[in-house]
């Protein structure tokens, strides 16, 4: 996969880089100068001649916001050698954007309709979550938002000499900020702030990406010559979920409260983001009845709005009215606008807005008026944007999940049989399946409850059932609006999906009707492990088939086609099997999954829960659409955007305009595809898929599973660093066990990160392709001549490359040393570095050329940085081996004055990198 622009522009835009850099870090060498740091100041990368004397604390935190500076001069680069190279080539040229997915369907074969069909099917939603991969502060994040702003404005030729230098001192007023301001989680942050970064991005990014990304779309589609009034009528193509307050899955801090609350401020969230936008439309309304007689439906619409609000003494209607007496058409949604503040401040009054499909109905009544009078430019300039971003947020903002672990249902199962007395002996948990799924048919053709509401019936059960009452009393007040899916974690058979429902029955979540119970949301199976993903079509099929499945399905889809949803995970399923077997195990899932839920007239839509590196799932956004397998695709998708990743693809509205048009623009074509072509599956690469599948799983978990790995990992890496850290609400392990089972993905991933083996990325990969070669190398030659047509193999392969160039020999060795055993670090050491120069040399073998060539933009942003990270990474290292002596010291007190170095050690690593976990 070539990611190269033309070679002048690619060396224009390193340029721009380059300037940019030495202009940011010149201001932040001055502040330090001023602040009494001139040796520090000295030793800056990229401008610094000098050479670090000590790793203290204060080189940490200026590497670290080096690093942030970096990071922000790269986002601004790529964003200006995506204009030039528009106005060089043309808007076609960047991969991935609505013309270039418009081109690549015409010359497929698809015709306007063809795409119009899939484009009424779209429907691509973000779930934000708040793991533990996001280590800034959003004081932080805000201030890399001024730097970003103040970086546009310096770059404005108009500026004079003394705009150019206040622009300047504000500039080194910032930097000055950012050194003085703690960057770190001293404190782990509550779900709280948590929430309010997530409403943040809701409140004040995606309404303007989703409505330029639509903007976007309606240019190209009018550039290929089609008809723009057709994009009109289309729904958001983007909506959003949100995990925060309802991913109760080993984190214990999510209670019924906190549920309660996150539904209740993403509510006045999303009203919020509606009284904007009728603010905005007011502005964009001065007609005046002295220019265009006044529609009898307006003067109606004015009449049915003032009754509603006249005997309520929070609105001055006098005011509105006289105010905007000549201009009718702002007095009306000033009205509307007074409706909305009433459901923000005043929620229990009759004049405000309960639902939004009320000030939909207002907004349609205002419509027609502006169409009467032959407005109809400024209908679709201002109202059609207005209705989609309406249909997007509504009055929920995003979809609550609710997350929880199949052992733990079945644990608060138990305890209602047994405080309901029909439990004779023994557990629930302990019976077999049969006995299992009699009990659950049995109880699911019945609406009665096992116990009167108010009896606790023990820990387990009362945390379930209070959280799907807070969900059932949401409804009962706004209806489905708001509430998302019940996700079940660790899905390992069809009983864990039926005992969902059995729970939501005793809650009063689950509606009864003639024939028989129906549950309102979707329960979602999760697959995560590589046995999980193998049984996944068969639970589904069985799960399918069941009549409360099928009654809830129907009542879901409003009759329409029913749409059933999974969620597939990428972060346990490499760490259980590695990068390949994990990759190969989703792909197959997918595919079979997809096929199941056809053959029983629904539609998939697959939940990916993806992280931010390659060991977690991460990928282009269009190369992974391109990857899917055929026919998984069929118009609605979900992804998680975790911690550090939401804030480095929508921190600044240029960048989150186009995260947002590549995720719709990619999943359009997808849907396209799947739709209206035939699959382009090689057949002979499936049982070498298979083979290199088994043989890098057996490799990964040998490694894994072999003596004394977790004395290796625990002092190769920094991952009891990790645990001790203040990045997110959750805790790093499930259920506490010191585990490599109960482990959380993300800190296995991070700390092989932080270490710089980025193990979970590669390992594995290069056995099986150089055992394929050795022993089968006509295989091999059809698997590397597949390679273009492939875009799974591409995708893959290209994936396992990114993660190898990331990793350092050199610095594995160092982070080695700290293994005391010497034995053991020996005998893993030398496993590692022979796999990886194994994989090194097969992967440069099957993409034929060097990686530097086929990938400069990477190679040159990993090259930038890895000097000023050696110095960070010899620091962590000093820094491990004191506190490591301590701990074992049993200096607790002298110990825990040293997490806060080691914090900041890790977060100028993870700015580095761009990357946590």
């Amino acid at each position: 996969m070539s990611e190269s622009p033309p070679p002048n522009l690619r060396q224009h835009g390193f340029q721009i880089l380059e300037d940019d850099l030495r202009f940011l870090m010149e201001a932040f060498a001055t502040v330090l100068k001023q602040l009494g740091e001139p040796e520090l100041a000295a030793c800056l990368p990229w401008i610094g001649s000098g050479t670090p004397k000590q790793t203290t604390r204060s080189l940490g935190q200026a590497y670290s916001i080096a690093f942030q500076l970096l990071n922000v001069v790269e986002e601004r680069a790529a964003s200006q050698v995506r204009r030039l190279r528009e106005k060089k080539l043309g808007p076609e040229a960047e991969k991935g954007l609505w013309p270039d997915n418009l081109k690549q369907l015409r010359t497929l074969g698809l015709n306007q309709n063809d795409i119009l069909a899939a484009l009424r099917e779209v429907c691509v939603e973000p779930v934000l979550t708040a793991h533990p991969t996001e280590a800034k502060r959003e004081t932080v994040r805000e201030l890399h938002r001024e730097i970003y702003s103040l970086m546009n404005r310096h770059e404005n030729l108009a500026y004079t000499p003394r705009e150019q230098n206040r622009l300047q001192g504000q500039l080194q007023t910032q930097l000055e900020n950012l050194w003085r301001t703690g960057e770190i989680h001293v404190t782990r942050p509550s779900i709280e702030a948590e929430l309010q970064n997530a409403l943040h991005y809701l409140r004040e990014v995606f309404p303007e990406a989703l409505a330029r990304s639509h903007v976007h779309l309606r240019e190209a589609w009018q550039a290929a010559g089609y008809d723009p009034a057709q994009i009109d009528s289309l729904p958001p193509l983007l909506r959003f979920g949100s995990w925060i307050g309802g991913d109760r899955d080993g984190h214990p801090f999510v209670t019924a409260d906190i549920t309660r609350h996150a539904l209740q401020v993403m509510r006045k969230n999303a009203l919020r983001i509606q009284r904007r936008a009728l603010e905005s439309l007011a502005h964009h309304l001065p007609l005046s009845s002295l220019f265009q007689a006044t529609p009898p439906q307006l003067s109606e619409l004015i009449a049915t709005l003032t009754a509603q609000l006249q005997n309520e003494p929070h609105v001055d209607l006098a005011y509105i009215l006289e105010r905007n007496k000549e201009e009718p058409w702002r007095a009306a949604v000033y009205l509307m606008r007074a409706k909305v503040l009433l459901a923000i401040e005043k929620p229990s009054s009759p004049a405000a807005y309960v639902n939004p499909a009320e000030l939909h109905a207002d907004i349609d009544a205002l419509t027609q008026t502006l169409l009467d009078v032959g407005a109809k430019a400024v209908v679709e300039e201002v109202i059609v944007p207005l209705r989609r971003n309406l249909t997007a947020f509504g009055f929920h903002s995003a979809a609550l999940d609710v997350r929880q672990n199949s052992a733990f249902h079945e644990k608060a199962i138990d305890q209602l049989l047994r405080a309901a007395g029909l439990l004779d002996e023994g557990s629930f948990i302990d019976w077999s399946v049969e006995k299992k799924r009699e009990l659950l048919d049995r109880e699911l053709a019945s609406p009665r409850p096992f116990l009167s509401p108010g009896i606790s019936a023990g820990p387990e059960a009362d945390t379930v059932l209070a959280c799907h009452r807070v969900l059932a009393d949401h409804r009962k007040q706004f209806g489905n609006a708001g509430l998302g899916s019940l996700i079940v974690s660790m899905t390992r058979r069809v009983e864990d999906l039926l005992i969902v429902y059995l729970l939501a029955r005793e809650a009063g979540l689950m509606e009864w009707t003639p024939e028989g119970l129906v549950c309102p949301l979707p329960v979602v199976p999760l697959f995560e492990t590589m046995g999980d993903l193998e049984a996944g079509p068969g639970i589904v099929e069985d799960f399918l088939a069941h009549p409360v499945t099928q009654r809830s399905l129907k009542a879901q889809s409003n009759g329409g086609t029913p749409v059933f949803q999974m969620m597939v995970g990428y972060s346990d399923s490499n760490k259980d099997c590695g990068i390949v077997a994990s990759q190969c195990a989703l792909h197959r899932a997918q595919r079979e999954l997809s096929a199941t839920i056809h053959k029983h007239g629904a539609r998939p839509i697959f939940f990916h829960g993806r992280g931010g590196t390659v060991g977690r799932g991460a990928g282009p956004t269009h190369w992974f659409m391109e990857a899917l397998p055929h026919g998984s695709l069929s118009g609605g998708m979900r992804m998680t955007e975790q911690g550090e990743t939401i804030a480095q693809k929508y921190a600044h509205i240029g960048s989150a305009v186009y995260n947002a048009e590549l995720l719709i623009a990619s999943a359009t074509a997808a849907t396209a595809r799947h739709r209206s072509t035939e699959s382009r599956a090689h057949p002979a690469l499936e049982p070498l898929f298979d083979k290199l599948a088994a043989d890098s799983r057996d490799a990964y978990r040998a490694f894994l599973h072999a003596p004394d790995f977790m004395k290796f990992y625990r002092q190769a890496t920094p991952i009891d660093a990790l645990e001790n850290s203040r990045i997110g609400s959750r805790p790093a392990r499930r259920t506490g066990q010191a585990s490599l089972d109960d482990l959380r993905a993300i800190p296995w991933v991070f700390s092989w990160t932080q270490s710089r083996f980025y193990l979970p990325g590669w390992f594995g990969a290069g056995s099986a392709l150089q055992k394929l070669k050795t022993d089968d190398p006509k295989s091999y030659q059809t698997l590397a001549a597949a390679i273009p047509g492939s875009a799974f193999l591409r995708y893959v392969l290209t994936n396992i490359e990114s993660s190898l160039v990331s990793a350092n020999t050199d610095l594995m060795r160092d982070y080695a040393g700290m293994v005391e055993d010497t034995a053991v670090r020996d005998r893993f050491l030398n496993t590692i570095l022979t796999e990886y120069e194994t994989t090194r040399s097969i992967i440069d073998d099957l993409f034929q050329g060097t990686f530097e060539s086929r990938r400069p933009r990477l190679a040159y942003t990993l090259n930038i940085r890895e000097e000023p990270l050696k110095v960070l990474h010899q620091q962590q290292i000093a820094l491990l081996r004191d506190w490591r002596a301590l701990v074992a010291a049993e200096k607790t007190e002298a110990a825990d004055a040293m997490i806060s170095d080691l914090l900041i050690s890790i977060n100028a690593i993870a700015s580095g990198l761009r990357t946590t976990g």
